[in-house]
């Protein structure tokens, strides 16, 4: 036999999707798990004293920023918050890809399949944050009420779902709650009581309650799942699931985080905070301390690449290192446009179509021609 033939639990980070109503808590709530390091695609962490890479300004930058923790390994958990916002980023790529203004251009629902195939291959470098990295992965999401039809039984009936694209959603709401360990539905528990004495349906009902909880398991009313046995209705407290977070990443893998200044934080443990919620182990505040140490922005502000060019392309070029002159000699020798016209002056539709659009080859030429010596620099 060629392959190796493996029984028992196995034990790695976890995948988790929290979703709920907006304002609920869900930034907040995340922020407690191991470590966080947030991608916020919507500026919802502008509040909290989070650890974050810079607002990604494209569905490319946002890519590079997932494939950057998976070789640097700076936190335990990586929250996306939230994939809804993400999914915008993912269908402009699309867009711009195929030179469509719109999803419903491409005719025969394409569109849906390629916003599809490429939330596909995102969720698929994700797993790599699990895999390469023994890294927990969270993707936040805000919920959204639909209407919803069994086809067994007559009559529809409201329920929430994640509110991902109104029409990709059936084909990327799916995947993504397949590929997760745990659905988490964030919500208000409220009560409906009647008070004239004549029903629910017809009378005049008031309502009580309010109090924040987390559903675990699948409702006819909203999506939820666990592997763990979580009870179905928990507190949103995020020390009701601790055990099942960090249990999972203290047996997949004793090793700390990557991190090349590790034999120097074994000097100075007593640097740690304490988390808010929980005492970490003392082991696991020593693994940590270099992370924390890593104050200065992934992407400073370089002044010497021109502000007027957009924010997507503008934001590639800072985080790869790459100047104007070095995109100018590119698309020259491809062609498109004289090399002493300056990239501000680009078509945007070329910008966002080619240069970002396919960043990953644009950069890839731009390696290569430096490796041949074949720019020549101001």
């Amino acid at each position: 036999m060629r392959f190796e033939v493996i029984q028992g639990t196995l034990h790695r980070a976890n995948k988790v999707v929290v979703y709920g109503p907006e304002g609920i808590g869900k930034s907040t709530f995340v922020s407690h798990f191991p470590q966080p390091l947030f991608i916020d695609t919507e500026g919802s962490t502008n509040k909290l004293d989070v650890r974050r890479f810079p607002k990604p300004s494209s569905w490319q930058m946002l890519k590079d920023e997932v494939t950057d923790v998976i070789n640097e390994r700076p936190c335990r958990t990586l929250v996306i918050d939230t994939a809804d916002w993400a999914e915008r980023l993912c269908i402009e790529s699309v867009l711009q890809a195929h030179g469509k203004k719109g999803i419903e251009d491409f005719g025969y629902g394409n569109g849906y399949t390629y916003v599809a195939e490429e939330w596909g291959r995102f969720l698929n470098l994700l797993q790599d944050v699990i895999d390469v990295a023994n890294i927990n992965v969270v993707l936040t999401a805000h919920a959204i009420i639909r209407k919803f039809e069994q086809p067994n039984e007559m009559g529809s009936y409201d329920r929430y779902e994640l509110k991902l694209g109104k029409k990709t959603t059936a084909q990327t709401a799916p995947l993504t709650k397949e590929w997760a360990d745990m659905v988490l539905f964030a919500n208000y528990k409220t009560i409906v009581y009647n008070v004239d004495g004549q029903g629910a349906q017809k009378g005049k009902n008031k309502v009580q309650g309010g109090k924040r909880v987390i559903y675990t398991t699948h409702h006819p009313c909203w999506d939820a799942k666990n592997r763990y046995g979580l009870p179905d209705e928990i507190p949103m407290d995020y020390n009701e699931i601790r055990h099942v977070i960090e249990d999972q990443a203290v047996k997949a893998d004793q090793t700390p985080p990557k991190d090349k200044k590790a034999p120097v934080k074994q000097s100075a443990p007593e640097s740690a905070e304490p988390d808010k919620s929980h005492q970490e182990p003392a082991k696991e505040e020593k693994a940590t301390q270099p992370m924390d140490q890593k104050q200065e922005p992934v992407n400073p502000p370089d002044p010497r690449v021109d502000e007027r060019i957009p924010k997507a392309l503008r934001d590639l070029m800072i985080a790869n290192g790459v100047d104007e002159w070095d995109i100018q000699n590119v698309v020259a020798a491809r062609g498109y446009f004289p090399a002493d016209m300056v990239v501000a002056d680009y078509p945007a539709d070329f910008v966002s179509g080619v240069l970002v659009g396919a960043w990953t080859q644009v950069y890839a030429m731009i390696k290569e021609m430096k490796e041949k010596d074949s720019l020549v620099f101001n």
